[in-house]
């Protein structure tokens, strides 16, 4: 297992591997404790492509001061900076001010965090052990999802959502142990050519946000009704979903390392295509919801090793990986910030939330075509 080797790897997917208790416990129940508090879902919606919207306008201030102190440390500070949401969200009671203060918060921690350990885990890790890494770490968190979500579904009904979301944002502050050990990574003060290195990668991150305001926040929603807004439900609903694709995406992230990954994109958006059908069609049944949520754990398993391979890989080979991904992540958010607005604008007017699940699949084509011409044929699958 040579993909085990790299320490610095070892240390950030150990540190993913706690943040991912408290994105299962925490974030997938976001939208689903705004319903639970009264916020109408249009706004809900609407409140997520804010964070977004917000997310891109702040994202410049990440690379000065990554350059200031290096890439290991502003990840640090963003894990610590994500953990104030949590508590704040217990906090919403319907529309106001609230509410407000929570979609900020949420876009600082979130601007500060993910653009910098995207980078961070491009510099750190091997190109030709990508596939096999970026499964290792969503294999991890795919069992720590399977407990997450049960916990903290149960606790929110037993001990109330402060207690709860305390302890969530406690977990998240705890993540940032295993990188106090871990190898700092500089940041060049200019890297001439970064920018046009992205253009690939902030296009296909903007398809992906598209795809993941469709099918994952929207999704969110429409289980959560279709699950009689009970957090219980919903919370056994993820878990099982975890239980399924906990070991899927190993096998799929060393088909991409052995050089099949035209094989893996046209398996990974196949499915990805099948399921979201299949979320559209199961609003109405909470037991289909269910399996079709199970369902999901298999996209996310196949989907993202495709995706993110190339999209690390890329940023490895480019002038500077964290201009790179504040590019990538730019993208992302302006798909996303589109997808939910154009989501919430259906809600508003009272057509099906099926509707707006199915306009993933646009993105789901999309990407499947530029990651096809993208890989190349042979024994390899690098960038």
């Amino acid at each position: 297992m040579a993909f085990l080797g790299n320490n610095a790897v070892n240390r950030i997917n150990l540190h993913f591997g706690i943040e991912a208790f408290a994105q299962m416990g925490g974030t997938v129940f976001f939208l689903a404790f705004l319903l639970h508090a009264g916020v109408p879902i249009p706004v809900a919606l609407a409140s997520q492509a804010a964070i977004h919207v917000a997310r891109f306008a702040i994202r410049p201030v990440v690379l000065p001061l990554a350059r200031r102190i290096g890439l290991r440390r502003v990840v640090v500070i963003g894990a610590l900076a994500m953990a104030p949401q949590y508590p704040l969200l217990a906090e919403v009671h319907g529309i106001g001010p609230a509410l407000a203060i929570l979609c900020v918060a949420t876009a600082i921690g979130d601007v500060l965090y993910w653009p910098a350990y995207h980078a961070y885990f491009a510099a750190v890790g091997d190109a030709e052990h990508r596939g096999h890494q970026i499964a290792a770490r969503e294999a991890l968190v795919a069992l720590i999802g399977i407990v997450a979500p049960l916990a903290v579904g149960w606790s929110l009904v037993t001990a109330g959502p402060r207690w709860t979301f305390a302890a969530v944002g406690l977990i998240q502050v705890l993540a940032a142990l295993p990188l106090l050990g871990a190898p700092n990574v500089s940041v060049l003060d200019s890297a001439p050519g970064a920018l046009r290195a992205a253009r690939f990668g902030t296009l296909l991150q903007g398809l992906d946000g598209w795809f993941c305001a469709c099918y994952y926040f929207v999704w969110q929603v429409g289980l959560f009704v279709a699950l009689h807004r009970s957090l219980t439900a919903y919370g056994g609903a993820m878990a099982v979903a975890a239980l399924v694709g906990a070991v899927s995406g190993l096998f799929l992230g060393r088909a991409i390392d052995l050089g099949h990954a035209r094989r893996a994109v046209i398996l990974a958006f196949a499915v990805t295509a099948t399921v979201v059908g299949l979320r559209a069609l199961s609003l109405g049944s909470p037991w289909l919801a269910v399996t079709a949520n199970a369902l999901g754990a298999l996209v996310t398993a196949l989907e993202v090793p495709v995706l993110m391979t190339a999209t690390y890989n890329l940023a490895k080979a480019s002038p500077c990986p964290l201009r790179f991904h504040i590019a990538t992540e730019g993208g992302w958010d302006l798909g996303c910030f589109c997808g939910c607005l154009a989501a919430a604008a259906l809600a508003a007017v009272g057509v099906s939330l099926s509707v707006a699940i199915l306009l993933a699949l646009p993105g789901i084509l999309l990407t499947a075509v530029l990651l096809w011409r993208h890989y190349p044929q042979g024994l390899t699958a690098r960038a």
